[in-house]
Formats: structure tokens, sequence, C-alpha cells
């Protein structure tokens, strides 16, 4: 077991919590919810998305957001893009971007998604790159989503998986760029943590260098299991959402809990001894916030269970070396 000494975590409750309800949330709303999240020590916030409100009308704001929300010095404003018009929008608006290469290891989902299959995305990927080139932006990351199981074409292999890895890294590479970080994305809650284990061994196998980076849903309660077997792999950069917020609206799974939630991988990380630098009082309030919002109760634990050390001043690993 090799458990990272720092988690850092990737907050997406503005952008993918939100995109996913069906009451129109109030700028004003996800504007004060965004401000809080940057009081937690989180340091990467996707704030919204750059796509068509007719697919998405949550995103309609997504100018107004970003326009109005604090900016704290230390943390990087993310937006979410799926086509070429929405990465110039994303230019035109002050965030942090990755140049990164998004295809879908399904191809069903892909077809769902962004209506395109799989192999289809793969041609405009050159498109991409040039794009990054000429707004000076060094392509460094690749991301799958559905990268281990999907409602619409079933399991997703691992040898189906490296390959259109490897046809990317390959295509980066004939551009004159290196990819060195992947995400990997469980769109539909499929992965277990054996199989999250696999996947990360074979990756880091073949390509030793490359930085794995963690999508993870909790559609069907194996959240926080696939986020510790991925932690005794040694990984260390995870998404998450405060409250449990999100869940891919195009994932037929209506109903179902959304991403792993920001305070329960936090807790997890601080009973393991493991640093985040988030303060998981702050986070429990942006929770609760959430809920108000939304007007209903998430799928977050801790805001109900409580932060431990309100009754006890130890961590259980802090115990254990005392």
């Amino acid at each position: 077991m090799k458990l990272p000494q720092h988690v850092e975590l990737y907050e997406v409750g503005p952008r993918e919590g939100f995109q996913s309800e069906a009451s129109k949330i109030p700028t004003e709303d996800k504007i004060s919810f965004i401000n809080s999240l940057s009081q937690t020590g989180l340091k990467n916030i996707e704030v919204t998305s750059f796509v068509s409100p007719k697919w998405v009308p949550q995103m309609a704001d997504a100018e107004m957001v970003l326009a109005h929300i604090d900016r704290v010095p230390g943390v990087a404003y993310r937006a979410a893009y799926l086509n070429l018009k929405g990465l110039e929008r994303a230019l035109s608006n002050n965030v942090t971007l990755d140049g990164s290469l998004v295809l879908s290891a399904s191809n069903a989902f892909s077809k769902r998604n962004m209506n395109k299959s799989t192999s289809e995305m793969l041609e405009t990927l050159p498109e991409w790159i040039e794009a990054y080139k000429n707004a000076g932006i060094e392509v460094k990351q690749m991301g799958f989503m559905a990268s281990f199981g999907c409602n619409f074409e079933g399991y997703i292999y691992l040898d189906h998986l490296l390959d259109i890895m490897g046809k990317v890294i390959s295509l980066a590479e004939s551009y004159g760029e290196r990819i060195q970080k992947v995400k990997l994305a469980d769109t539909m809650g499929w992965a277990n943590p054996e199989q999250i284990k696999t996947t990360v061994r074979a990756i880091q196998d073949k390509w030793p260098e490359l930085q794995i980076h963690l999508h993870l849903h909790d559609t069907r309660g194996l959240g926080l299991a696939n986020v510790y077997a991925a932690l005794q792999e040694g990984l260390w950069e995870f998404d998450t959402a405060v409250a449990g917020l999100g869940g891919c609206p195009f994932a037929a799974v209506k109903g179902a809990p959304g991403n792993i939630s920001t305070e329960d991988v936090a807790f997890l990380c601080a009973e393991m001894g493991i640093e985040t630098g988030l303060n998981l009082k702050a986070l429990v309030e942006c929770s609760k916030m959430a809920e108000r919002i939304v007007g209903r109760e998430l799928p977050g634990h801790l805001s109900r269970g409580g932060v431990l050390p309100e009754i006890r001043p130890k961590s259980w690993m802090q115990v254990q070396g005392s």
C-alpha cells in the first residue's frame, strides 16, 4: 500500500451538481455558493459549463456567474466545455484551462452525450490541439468519460480503454505535445474497488510517468470504496462535489446519488492521516447551503453524522501513532 501524503480535491458541484437540477437555480445563489466554497481551502473549483442552453438550461448564466464571483488568490476557477465554441467562450472568461483532449470510452455514450461516435471524436482531436496551440496552451491532459462501464453499452474492457489512451497519446506526440495526466471518469457508477486497482496498475505499468486523476460517482454506493482503493494505489487527485451533488443528466440514472461527496472524501483522508488542506466544518456548511439551494436532502454523510474532531481531538491515525 502506497498512500499519498497529500490529496487534492477538485470541486465540481457548482457545475456538474447544478446542471442536473430540473428547477432553475438563481444566479445569485450560484455565486454565493461558489464564494463560500472559495473559503474552504479548495484550490480548484469548476464553476460552470460553456454549453448550449438548449441542452443544459442551468448553465445559461455561465458568463454572469464568472463575472460576479469573488475570486480568491490561489484558487483556480474552471469550466467545462464540449466543443470549440465552448473553448472560445472559456478563453474569453478568465477560467483556468488544462489543454485537455476528451473522449468517451463508450461509443454509445459518446453518441448520446456528444452526438458523435468515439472514432468520430478522435478525428476531431487535431482541431482541438490546433485551437489550444493558437491560444498558447500546452496539451498535457486527456480525459475519458464512462471509463469503467456504461448503462447503454455495458462493461468497458480494460484493453479497449488502454487502446484509445494509446491513440490519444500518439496523436498528441505527432503534434509535438506530451500527455502528462489522464482523467478517468466513472460517469455512470460502474467501477468497483478491484477494477480501480487493476486499471490503475495497468496504466502505471504501460505509462509509469502518467498521472491518474479520478472522477468518481456514487451511483450504486461504491464511491468511497473506490476512492479508498485508489488511495491505496497512491492516487492523489479526485473530482468531488459538496454534499454529493450532481450526476450526469444523460446517464439514465435519475434519482441515484451523484458525485462522491467532497466533505466525505476529505473526512476519509483526514481519518487516514492524509492532508487535504480543507476545512471540514466549512465544507459541511457548504453542504447545508447546497441543500437549501436545491430544496432537498442530498446524499453526503458528514453533514448529518458530524465532524468527529468536535467530540475527540485526534484522528484514528494520530491515536495509533501516539
